[in-house]
């Protein structure tokens, strides 16, 4: 009878793993980590590591990021000033997020792929690519690593550094501390009760879609866009936030960012949160196979004690 039983349990169990957990996919702009060719229209890819990295902790990310060949890539080393320059953050600041940059043709889009999601606690891959679409990179896929647990903002210092390091002219400074504030302003929002991580994105993407197709040219233009978002996409936000939020947008305005130059990206982009939501939230029809399959489970052990 005992070993009936375990069988008939075991047998239950393997049905549920093989029937759910499978791989229900990653944001669809995630990138292959295989090793490429060089192209040479654009350089080597750069490899940024953080300082506070140790030797061992440097290789795991050299693995971690594929570098198989160091003559293929340019390695570089992000530190504390860096974090001075790029964003005013805390010179005194242990660097870990590492990242490597690789530029690609006009057109292809730029191409988030964390590399250890479980090691990134606050930034998620839409934010990175929202903060660095206003800090003008484009077209590139950008590999994110660390060893250890990290908020994951200072990755973005490291990617301005890459550029500065590249063969172009490299970033507008005021962009990227623009772009630093509108990062760090997602994962505040991202705490608040009754938003999440996707949600924060939606809205900031939105905002921008809606700026690339009528070019505000006052402040309150940018409040009514914003307003109309927030009422849209149906988030509450206190009065503070959302002047934040207003502030925000109106420095972007103020440095000309266009927005339009990045539309088709700003479009992916889009769609990727809303399909994220969608299986996140919003696939009624998997949560309900979830809570049938739970009452066949209980129904089945019930029997077996009959």
């Amino acid at each position: 009878m005992k070993l009936k039983l375990f069988i008939k349990i075991t047998a239950i169990i393997a049905l549920f793993s093989l029937g759910f957990f499978t791989d229900r996919g990653g944001w669809v702009m995630a990138a292959d980590n295989d090793e490429e060719s060089i192209n040479e229209k654009y350089g080597l890819p750069v490899v940024v590591y953080g300082a506070a990295l140790s030797e061992a902790q440097k290789e795991k990310v050299r693995e971690l990021l594929n570098v198989k060949d160091l003559s293929k890539v340019k390695e570089i080393t992000v530190t504390g000033d860096d974090l001075v320059t790029y964003i005013k953050g805390d010179k005194h600041s242990n660097m870990y997020s590492s990242a490597k940059i690789t530029r690609k043709d006009t057109g292809e889009g730029l191409v988030i792929n964390q590399v250890t999601p479980e090691n990134i606690t606050e930034v998620t891959d839409e934010m990175y690519a929202n903060a660095l679409l206003t800090a003008g990179v484009q077209d590139a896929v950008v590999d994110v690593a660390s060893p250890v647990k990290v908020s994951g903002h200072s990755a973005l210092v490291g990617i301005y550094k890459a550029y500065d390091a590249g063969e172009g002219a490299g970033l507008n400074k005021e962009r990227t501390e623009v772009a630093n504030e509108e990062l760090n302003l997602a994962t505040d929002l991202a705490k608040k009760e009754g938003l999440d991580q996707d949600k924060v994105s939606e809205l900031l993407t939105e905002i921008k879609k809606e700026i690339a197709e009528q070019n505000p040219a006052t402040k309150e233009e940018i409040q009514k866009i914003i307003d109309e978002k927030l009422q849209s996409l149906n988030i509450n936000l206190s009065a503070e936030d959302r002047q934040l939020l207003i502030d925000l947008f109106e420095k972007m305005r103020s440095l000309n960012i266009n927005f339009d130059n990045v539309k088709s990206q700003l479009e992916t982009l889009s769609q990727d949160i809303q399909q994220r939501i969608k299986e996140t939230i919003g696939d009624e029809g998997f949560l309900q196979k979830v809570a049938d399959f739970f009452k066949q489970l209980i129904d089945s052990i019930k029997s077996i004690f009959a």
